[in-house]
């Protein structure tokens, strides 16, 4: 690598990048509630203004994995940057539906972008060991949402508003900019080794690349839909739902802290079965316990998605490293688009289950009490028909670790 290259610095500004990717779903799934009570917003319209997010990031990683070789991934993260800001300050000053639409997307899109240029800078910097330094800069998104989780609970006891709340990412997200305009970059991993254009993208029509980008659509819904929408699920189930988000993503900020030991000793695909395994015990007992119980299912499910998106990710990067950039983000817009519409048909669905569990002839004097008790039987209901995914993910995650170790053995 050239000396110029500042290796530990452009991880760090990494981190800090992701870590304001990860603040805006935190904060986001804390303010969340209180935005839909201020501008008189349903489930449905809470879930599209969430889903927004997801729509961006897909869009901006997938064209960015396009042009990163091209353009470099400095110019990319200058974009993430101002994307970023315009965004929060958008949130900021909110008046509607519409501006949360719009400054949602705007912040999805700054996400993405994020992703799309860390993720194979991640790749390039750290050749020789890309899935543990994968998760170790992956851990800067759960670490983020219990940060963000973290703020939300303490500044709503403070009394402070959504606004100051969301105002706390321009810090991070400035220091991340300042970082990246300062520093030399090196080429993408596919750029230096003299992987052909033509190549990489041959390369995507692998069946095994196509297996993954389905089963990242799952990892990804398993993870990231419950992580954003546990507040709104179990907010009458539990007197502290968001902390079973800050109890989770701990356990996650953990894991991919010692992912190395971890992977070694499993193999990624062997992770990825364990994780699934794990994620689904977790869920089962999010949906069908209430008091202490949800803070076990929360740990174990923490335990279970703790691994998913970076070691997906990673698997891509050693099982196919001539896919790329391209392969990488492919992988990372699949999973955020399958989110999105995910996020958009469970709004529905839990408005649909809380209106079904309304009886006739409510009166205006009980209807407060007839709605808690429908939310608080509806929450758990999605949570239980999103425990389908993973349990499948089982049986795809089985059959990837027979065809490894029969990929190994052929070629031993």
């Amino acid at each position: 690598m050239p000396t110029n290259i500042q290796r530990n610095k452009l991880f760090v500004a990494s981190c800090l990048a992701l870590l304001v990717t990860s603040l805006s779903f935190g904060i986001r799934a804390g303010v969340l509630n209180q935005q839909g009570i201020d501008f008189h917003l349903n489930a449905s319209k809470l879930g599209t203004i969430a889903a927004t997010a997801f729509w961006g990031f897909p869009l901006a990683v997938i064209i960015g994995g396009i042009v990163v070789d091209i353009i470099g991934m400095k110019k990319l993260l200058v974009m993430a940057f101002v994307f970023h800001l315009a965004g929060i300050l958008l949130t900021i000053f909110a008046s509607g539906y519409w501006s949360l639409f719009i400054s949602t997307l705007l912040i999805g899109i700054a996400n993405g972008t994020v992703e799309a240029a860390c993720n194979p800078l991640v790749t390039a910097l750290f050749p020789d060991n890309k899935t543990t330094k994968l998760n170790h800069f992956h851990l800067w998104f759960p670490g983020g949402i219990v940060i963000g989780t973290l703020i939300v609970f303490l500044f709503n006891k403070l009394g402070l508003s959504t606004q100051v709340q969301v105002g706390v990412m321009l810090i991070p997200a400035l220091l991340y900019g300042y970082l990246f305009s300062q520093l030399e970059f090196p080429a993408t991993e596919r750029v230096s080794s003299g992987v052909s254009t033509k190549d990489m993208y041959a390369s995507l029509l692998n069946p095994l690349f196509f297996f993954m980008i389905i089963c990242m659509f799952g990892t990804a819904i398993t993870e990231l839909f419950t992580g954003q929408w546990i507040d709104v699920l179990l907010k009458n189930v539990s007197d502290n739902a968001i902390l079973l988000l800050t109890i989770e993503t701990g356990i996650m900020v953990v894991g991919r802290g010692f992912a190395g030991p971890v992977v070694h000793k499993f193999s990624p695909q062997g992770v990825l079965l364990i994780s699934t395994i794990l994620a689904s015990l977790g869920l089962y007992l999010l949906g069908h316990t209430i008091g202490n119980m949800l803070f076990v299912g929360a740990i174990i499910f923490g335990m279970g998605v703790c691994y998913f998106w970076p070691t997906m990710l990673g698997f891509v990067s050693e099982n196919l490293p001539k896919t790329g950039a391209v392969g990488i983000n492919l992988m990372g817009g699949a999973g955020m688009f399958a989110v999105s519409v995910y996020t958009i048909f469970m709004g529905g669905f839990y408005d649909r289950l809380v209106a079904a569990k309304i009886p006739a002839g409510t009166t205006e004097a009980n209807m407060a009490n007839v709605m808690n008790e429908a939310k608080k039987a509806a929450g758990p209901e999605v949570i239980n028909a999103t425990l389908v995914i993973p349990v499948v993910l089982i049986l795809a995650f089985i059959g990837l670790n027979v065809y490894m170790r029969r990929k190994k053995m052929a070629v031993a």
